[in-house]
């Protein structure tokens, strides 16, 4: 079950109320360190953007691929263990802005943990140590440590030994 804290709005939908909740500096200042990221090759530059000017927790030799977005608005809530690999074009979003409410939600990705490309990483979610999620999966829920996960909607797999 993903942890998240909903927070009701009144009037038109919550994405319009954004910036009650979020100063628009801090949407712009992380929107352009993000991009900066996303782009850059070398892996401690990318790490380093992460820790000291989006105030996210990266523990060492973690590695994000090219084109990873993370959360623009709430960056501060994703934790990545260390060791861990997040690959080409993966999502990890700490909100949802929705009609009548907004969520927030830390995300945990735990030590080791493989997160094949094209992912998403919805709000509230935890990834154990040493899990691995398919390429193009939707995590929507938590992942137990060691666990080979993947899809939409999010199921374990079994890998076949061979015959």
């Amino acid at each position: 079950m993903r942890q998240v804290k909903r927070y009701p709005v009144e009037g038109p939908n919550a994405l319009w109320q954004l910036y009650r909740t979020v100063s628009p500096w801090k949407g712009v200042r992380n929107f352009i360190f993000i991009q900066i990221a996303r782009y850059c090759p070398i892996l401690s530059v990318k790490n380093a953007i992460y820790r000291r000017v989006l105030g996210m927790k990266v523990g060492e030799h973690t590695a994000f691929g090219l084109m990873v977005m993370v959360d623009v608005f709430f960056p501060e809530l994703i934790t990545v263990g260390r060791n861990s690999v997040i690959g080409y074009n993966t999502t990890i979003l700490a909100h949802e802005y929705l009609i009548k409410e907004y969520r927030l939600g830390e995300v945990r990705i735990g030590d080791e943990v493989m997160i094949g490309a094209n992912s998403t990483i919805l709000p509230g979610v935890t990834i154990g140590d040493g899990a691995v999620v398919a390429a193009g999966s939707v995590v929507h829920k938590d992942v137990a440590p060691g666990t080979f996960v993947g899809g939409n909607p999010l199921r374990v797999l079994e890998r076949k030994s061979p015959s």
